[in-house]
């Protein structure tokens, strides 16, 4: 997926301002920055959702303003934070309502959909939650049921807004360790997060915005500093260096004073 000089306004307000950068096969990005900064509408134009003021979003060479809804549904999945439904749909409903992407507009799902959706959640780990309803689980597990979704999709880039929000620390490592292993069978990841700690641990490249601009894209031993975090939630900090500089923590600069 390649995003060129991306501009978007909500009338006279100008929201994303030149944004540009290609997410390659296999990769893993994170999208930082504090609300407000225009990751949500970059999330919706990469999804087709918003039609940029200019500039472009392509996949493969192709604009995705010139595909079907269908045609961009095989390319890109959606994962949103994980929520309480409203129908406490089973597990593999969840996962199945994923491969319609496929269907015609009357068609149901036939047996390569069930095969599909039951080889996600043994992709997640999560066939032992079949026959549950999405509603009786728990955060992680849900959103490890809304990636298998995805995933049943066969949609090969998977834009996740923040899919470790709200979720306790175990859940949230199993989520990510999950999420990152994906990279290794060739699914591009793209999220937002708050949480530059993890940026740096799972991220092959990462996304700074801030004032609708791109204030840095890099890998994350060229992203994640002290200034940049700093600028990006205005607070004073010091990105720590651990194990030999496989994790940096950041931690409230005079924390004592």
């Amino acid at each position: 997926m390649n995003i060129q000089d991306l501009q978007f306004s909500y009338g006279s307000h100008e929201v994303l301002k030149g944004v540009s950068y290609e997410a390659q096969l296999g990769e893993f990005i994170s999208v930082l920055g504090p609300n407000g900064v225009g990751k949500s509408t970059l999330f919706r134009c990469m999804l087709g959702l918003l039609e940029p003021t200019s500039g472009s979003v392509t996949i493969d060479g192709r604009n995705i303003q010139d595909m079907t809804a269908a045609e961009l549904s095989r390319h890109v999945a959606y994962i949103p934070q994980s929520h309480n439904p409203v129908f406490n749909f089973t597990v593999f409903d969840m996962v199945l309502m994923g491969t319609t992407a496929q269907l015609g507009r009357f068609a149901s799902p036939g047996k390569a959909q069930h095969a599909l959706a039951e080889a996600a959640l043994e992709r997640m780990g999560i066939s032992h939650l079949r026959d549950r309803g999405c509603g009786n689980i728990s955060g992680g597990e849900r959103q490890l049921v809304l990636i298998a979704r995805a995933i049943a999709q066969q949609a090969k880039i998977l834009v996740m807004d923040e899919p470790s929000a709200n979720l306790d620390f175990g859940n949230k490592l199993r989520v990510m360790k999950t999420v990152k292993s994906l990279t290794a069978d060739g699914y591009t990841i793209i999220q937002s997060t708050h949480d530059p700690d993890q940026a740096y641990l799972y991220s092959d490249k990462n996304l700074a915005l801030y004032g609708g601009k791109v204030l840095a894209w890099g890998t994350p031993q060229e992203t994640i500093s002290n200034s940049l975090i700093s600028t990006l939630y205005g607070v004073d900090v010091e990105v720590c260096s651990m194990r030999g500089d496989e994790i940096r923590v950041c931690v409230p600069a005079n924390i004592h004073k």
